[in-house]
């Protein structure tokens, strides 16, 4: 009988440490983030590589202790990712899901023309009770096209200023090539972020530093014929040409241009294209392009990065990279800001999360320190990049040079 009392009273005690902080180990709690993008497509690799990028940033922080909850409780992040084929309808189909689930945040989308209208989704200013728009934070890692954070106090974005990049770009080729006078564009015309990416950034920096623009030649996403606009480049014979095109399309017309024998003197080409997929496509035509780009393995940071993502099955670069950075930069808000995971507090929690990015000014980067604008976007580290036997090697650094 009394060994039955004793028995009994430790199972009790045990229990107790269960209910009571310090008594035993602290109660572990999962963390849901999800991620959404594109994973099948023509931009399927860049949801893969966030895919792979988040998942190996949450196995790090998983396997250093998670994240501490408000109450003492131990965090778990948890990553699901959602394929929204890189389609505007699909993407606010995805995130509406999510939001209606026990997720915390989402991490994406991968395409710009995804985000702009999906953004306006969301509820434009936090907290106006008559707008029913959509509560929930998302957190942007690869959609890249200018000042899209600013539709909603929902929506943030990792992603770098392509203003800034080409802007600093041209400066550096006028002062190191001064004998490059004109430049020509070939363009993804159906493609938020390329289409962009030239008329609104690259196409408005040239001429600030005397170069002549000479036109583009103009095509689709999906086309795989680009005889007829080579022939266009041919004739407007530039300089200079600069691609506004991700990797598919890109290595597409460099091997067109190679068939048909044209040269120019430099190529400049599109930040989402110095990646992997440029180099496993087409190295051999695209040696020499230029990217500015916020990602290569230029610190122990990054390089450690880059090893943990391949063993996930991704390849980082600027916008994946990003993906990994988001992680971190969540982990740091949600223990800041007392975030709970528990079923009761998802939309506090929610709130949370978004009042903890908005309240940023800055956040630990792979490169670097990444500065946070009053609109929610990043100002971030950058350096050029050009393909140099099948790799992508630093051609210049503009913050150390």
């Amino acid at each position: 009988m009394r060994k039955t009392a004793v028995l009994l009273g430790s199972a009790l005690v045990a229990a107790a440490g269960l209910a009571f902080p310090g008594m035993a180990a602290a109660e572990e709690r999962a963390v849901i983030i999800k991620g959404f993008g594109a994973k099948s497509g023509v931009v399927r690799s860049f949801g893969i590589n966030s895919e792979a990028a988040m998942r190996a940033a949450a196995d790090l922080i998983n396997s250093k202790g998670g994240v501490k909850l408000g109450d003492g409780a131990t965090g778990k992040m948890e990553v699901e990712f959602l394929d929204d084929r890189c389609t505007a309808e699909e993407g606010i189909s995805v995130v509406r899901r999510i939001a209606s689930g026990p997720a915390l945040v989402a991490i994406g989308p991968t395409c710009s023309n995804v985000a702009e209208p999906l953004f306006g989704v969301l509820q434009k200013k936090a907290g106006d009770a008559s707008d029913s728009g959509l509560q929930f934070p998302i957190f942007t890692d690869v959609a890249v096209k200018g000042g899209l954070a600013k539709i909603s106090e929902w929506a943030f974005r990792n992603v770098p200023s392509e203003a800034q990049m080409y802007n600093s770009l041209f400066e550096w080729v006028k002062q190191t090539r001064p004998e490059l006078k004109t430049i020509y564009a070939g363009v993804e015309e159906n493609f938020a972020h390329s289409r962009a990416s030239w008329y609104a950034v690259m196409k408005e920096a040239a001429p600030k530093v005397g170069l002549e623009v000479k036109g583009e030649a103009k095509w689709l996403l999906e086309d795989t014929n680009f005889s007829q606009q080579v022939r266009e480049i041919k004739a407007a014979a530039p300089d200079i040409l600069a691609i506004a095109a991700h990797p598919f399309t890109t290595c597409g017309v460099l091997k067109e241009m190679r068939r048909q024998g044209v040269k120019v003197k430099m190529l400049i080409g599109l930040t989402s294209s110095s990646s992997l997929e440029t180099l496993q496509g087409c190295a051999r035509e695209a040696e020499g392009i230029i990217i500015p780009t916020s990602f290569a393995p230029v610190t122990p940071e990054a390089e450690a990065a880059a090893k943990q993502a391949a063993r996930f099955d991704g390849s980082l670069d600027l916008h994946s990279a990003a993906a990994y950075e988001n992680m971190f930069i969540l982990k740091k808000v949600m223990e800041e800001q007392k975030v709970m995971a528990k079923p009761d507090t998802v939309q506090a929690d929610r709130e949370k999360i978004r009042k903890g990015l908005a309240g940023l000014k800055q956040t630990d980067g792979l490169l670097g320190t990444i500065k946070r604008t009053d609109d929610r976007e990043a100002i971030k580290p950058y350096l050029y990049v050009h393909a140099k036997d099948g790799k992508w090697a630093v051609l210049h650094n503009p913050l150390t040079n």
